[in-house]
């Protein structure tokens, strides 16, 4: 029975990151990653010098982005689905190149930022363009 259970939430978080979802801006993942750090709003407020509203606003935003019960189900969906990691600004190129420098495994979010640099860079680099090569 409790592999049962165990298999329906596997399933349940597979067809979770199968649908689309909105994306989410740098500072609602700051919001998310403080509470899955375990700040209560108040809190949250008073670390990014907003307004408590203006903090309940957006954890609201973020659940229904993630399509998530509340905000506790949200910081486990972003934690499973790698929109959040070790530190409040994973989910960029910067905090790729951190962990890399610290010799730490890069977090979900970080690879998946780096993984977005490198197409880009990939992208923007014409394959047809003529460069001059220096002869001695």
């Amino acid at each position: 029975m409790i592999g049962k259970s165990k298999d329906r939430a596997a399933a349940a978080i597979a067809e979770a990151s199968r649908r689309h979802r909105i994306p989410l801006t740098a500072r609602q993942r700051e919001v998310l990653w403080h509470r899955a750090q375990g700040l209560t709003g108040p809190q949250i407020a008073r670390v990014l010098s907003l307004a408590v509203s203006t903090v309940s606003h957006r954890e609201r935003y973020i659940v229904h982005a993630l399509e998530a019960r509340n905000i506790t189900h949200a910081v486990h969906l972003a934690t499973v689905e790698g929109l959040i990691g070790r530190y409040a600004d994973c989910g960029d190129r910067a905090a790729y190149l951190r962990h890399w420098r610290r010799g730490e495994v890069a977090c979900p979010a970080c690879k998946a930022a780096n993984a977005r640099h490198q197409a880009e860079r990939r992208a923007s680099a014409q394959p047809g363009a003529v460069t001059r090569e220096l002869t001695p």
